[in-house]
């Protein structure tokens, strides 16, 4: 791995202390590992399109885009098969999955079998589908799309939410694992 040292120079102004090494290396494999370090929440993203269950599991998913309309953000690869078809749902159900659903999460993102099988759901009148022990419910559609490399990012308008305070801790996805959120101590 190289190293890049940048160094900022102003006309007016020196800023010699201002250096960075930084690798030029930005394979898909390098920024994987890289983006690893940044933990996330994931969230199950589920509804109804055209009468048939569909749903994908989503550790790219942002809340606070927007207030005014309020609006999410995930985004999704081009290569998913679920997304042409979860898209045209009336309404999506986000569940922001609890610290005890991993399993969940790699059922839903599983190519193969019944995502939903053995599952405890709930579904809105409109179709939009959740997952029960999540720490948060959301009920949104598709608001906007936007290509953006080899994924969309999708933005979603809120129409409902659920956040119980006394629910689940949210599960984290950091250095390409599953972990659980914990309060430091002295900082609850």
């Amino acid at each position: 791995m190289s190293a890049v040292t940048f160094a900022q120079k102003n006309d007016t102004t020196d800023f010699p202390e201002t250096r960075v090494g930084l690798s030029d290396d930005v394979s898909a494999l390098s920024l994987r590992q890289a983006f690893s370090q940044f933990p996330s929440g994931v969230a199950a993203l589920a509804g109804y399109a055209g009468g048939v269950k569909e749903g994908l599991a989503a550790s790219s998913f942002t809340v606070g885009v927007s207030l005014d309309p309020p609006l999410v953000a995930f985004a999704v690869q081009n290569t998913s098969r679920t997304w042409p078809r979860l898209r045209h749902a009336e309404r999506i159900g986000v569940s922001i999955l609890g610290e005890s659903q991993t399993g969940v999460c790699t059922q839903l993102a599983s190519k193969n079998g019944d995502r939903f099988e053995g599952q405890n759901l709930q579904v809105s009148e409109q179709g939009a589908v959740f997952f029960d022990d999540a720490a948060l419910w959301l009920e949104t559609s598709v608001y906007a799309e936007l290509p953006a490399g080899d994924h969309h990012m999708v933005l979603l308008q809120v129409h409902g939410v659920s956040a119980d305070t006394d629910a689940a801790e949210p599960l984290v996805f950091h250095r390409s694992a599953f972990r659980n959120l914990r309060t430091a101590e002295g900082n609850e």
